[in-house]
């Protein structure tokens, strides 16, 4: 069974609503052979990035960056995790008041570096989440997550 790692820092009702519809997406009964896996931002540890197959992250953009919870989760496990995860799928969502430029730059330039290839497009927000930002967080979280269970079969 292929798993999906979902790693989040929540910390709003905005990232709260995201998250929640990515992983609705994602545990959507028309998965099937994939297992969710969701870890705090401050709670994930390399061998649960080791033990995926896939990845899909979440952040609020803080200050022009991503959250330090997350920018925490990378500096754990860049280099523990850099030469078994190459090639692994991934992808996510991004929340800011006003600008995610940096958050983006930030997270795209980690992941090119540990060699995973985004699997869907990211879903960035500023300001208050509408409808098609929730849909297309559901789409983010299925899109990953299928693209697990054709691999598996």
């Amino acid at each position: 069974m292929a798993t999906l790692l979902i790693v989040h820092h929540t910390p709003s009702p905005n990232l709260q609503a995201m998250f929640e519809a990515v992983l609705s997406g994602a545990t959507t009964e028309e998965i099937e052979g994939v297992e969710v896996v969701r870890r705090p931002a401050l709670a994930a540890t390399a061998s649960d990035v080791l033990a995926a197959d896939g990845y899909l992250l979440g952040t609020p953009a803080n200050l022009g960056y991503m959250s330090g919870a997350l920018k925490h989760f990378f500096d754990q496990v860049y280099y523990p995790c850099l030469d078994a995860t190459r090639g692994r799928p991934f992808g996510y969502y991004v929340h800011g008041g006003s600008d995610v430029t940096g958050t983006v730059r930030g997270i795209e330039s980690i992941t090119t570096g540990l060699g995973w290839q985004r699997a869907a497009a990211a879903v960035t927000v500023t300001g208050e989440p509408g409808k098609a930002d929730i849909e297309a967080c559901w789409e983010l979280g299925a899109t990953v997550a299928a693209g697990l269970m054709a691999q598996d079969s």
